[in-house]
């Protein structure tokens, strides 16, 4: 044998290094080399196969080299094969998934495991359980499209209403018929906590060295940010406010986006608005209602007030929008209101960057009809019966024909 007992190893490791054709051929010079029984040989001290080491023989004397398909081999990936299975379990598990409630990741959490997605899958979107993959599986495709599992505390109560699961039900029926409807546009609503202007500790971390005052003092300025998200199209509007949010602002925002906006959505008949139910939009709120009516009418639309249950609201989707902003400038310093509006503008949702606007305009707090002026409201608005707080229709009057 030409080659001594102390090149064994590195030839092995050599073999080992190359991959396809190049290994194949390798190994044929190395047999020529060896001469009369170089195969056997081969076999023997190296591990080498016959049936590869033939191959590479016959590819080293005719000069053709086979290709080598390398990305047909092995298990093909379950959206290789459904090509629409990835969107499919995003559009089941985004109207049932929360932000992270303390904003601290961008992690979205669902409520559904992943034998409930697989169960859904073949229920509502029409494939055969033996044509998808296990549980296990899609375990991974949720992690990988950013749906976590997290962990209930059995210490923490867990804060829920009778009504809760019948809200989400109908919340289930009416979203995704808004978005698959032409003539009906879903908009998700919502505010954040006010943003204190100043030289703050924003307990994030940068690549930068950041130093903030080592006192909170007064702030600048609070401005607070108020959205407005279209889920299906995934565009983002962001208002900020140096006024409280009342009623009156929010129809205001509202009204003001659809003058804004009309043209671009000339067969909406239907406006179906997400929000939580919270002190200032409720379905109950005098104030809220009454301007909500009047903007029905002015505008000539219908206006389905869709509300998401009580301690739930991180289901909301504007709500994933907030903890995309809240890492976005955290670590950094918002000390003016120029560096608030920046970051804003520069973050994305969606692949696309929002529309940010301040407003200056102030709003009184407290405004409130009598028990006369809000039975008259009353008769203006339809309410779901036995969901009569979370679910209400507001007709406009002498509706324009579709263009």
């Amino acid at each position: 044998m030409p080659f001594g007992e102390t090149l064994t190893p590195a030839l092995i490791e050599a073999a080992n290094d190359l991959r396809g054709a190049q290994r194949r051929l390798f190994m044929a010079r190395v047999v020529r080399a060896l001469g009369p029984g170089g195969q056997r040989r081969a076999e023997e001290a190296f591990g080498w196969n016959r049936v590869t080491i033939r191959k590479g023989m016959r590819e080293l004397n005719s000069g053709v080299v086979a290709r080598d398909a390398f990305s047909a081999r092995g298990r093909h990936r379950a959206e290789d094969r459904l090509p629409d299975l990835l969107a499919d379990i995003r559009d089941l598990v985004t109207s049932q998934s929360q932000a992270d409630p303390r904003f601290r990741t961008l992690r979205l959490y669902t409520r559904l495991t992943a034998e409930e997605v697989r169960r859904q899958l073949v229920a509502t979107k029409g494939y055969r359980a033996d044509q998808l993959p296990q549980a296990r599986t899609l375990r991974t495709k949720l992690n990988d499209l950013g749906f976590h599992p997290t962990k209930v505390l059995k210490c923490v109560p867990k804060k829920k209403i009778p009504q809760t699961d019948a809200i989400f039900a109908r919340l289930k029926e009416i979203n995704p018929q808004a978005d698959a409807s032409a003539d009906t546009l879903r908009l998700s609503l919502d505010a954040k906590a006010g943003v204190q202007v100043g030289a703050y500790s924003r307990k994030g971390k940068n690549r930068v060295r950041t130093k903030a005052a080592d006192h909170d003092f007064r702030a600048e300025e609070v401005l607070t940010p108020y959205g407005l998200l279209l889920p299906r199209d995934s565009d983002l509007w962001l208002y900020f406010t140096t006024s409280r949010v009342t009623s009156d602002f929010i129809v205001d925002i509202l009204d003001r986006w659809w003058v804004q906006h009309q043209p671009r959505f000339p067969r909406v008949r239907t406006l179906v608005i997400n929000q939580d139910n919270g002190p200032e939009n409720k379905g109950r709120r005098t104030q809220f209602l009454k301007r909500m009516v009047a903007l029905a009418r002015q505008r000539r639309r219908l206006v389905r007030l869709a509300y998401y249950p009580p301690y739930h609201s991180k289901y909301n989707p504007i709500e994933h929008c907030w903890g995309v902003l809240e890492n976005h400038w955290g670590g950094d310093l918002l000390d003016t209101r120029e560096a608030v509006l920046g970051f804003a503008r520069s973050m994305t949702w969606g692949g696309k960057h929002p529309t940010v606007e301040v407003l200056t305009d102030a709003y009184p707090k407290g405004v409130r009809l009598t028990k006369k002026e809000m039975a008259q409201v009353e008769d203006e608005v339809h309410r779901l019966p036995d969901l009569n707080d979370w679910f209400v229709d507001i007709p406009g009057h002498e509706l324009p024909p579709l263009g």
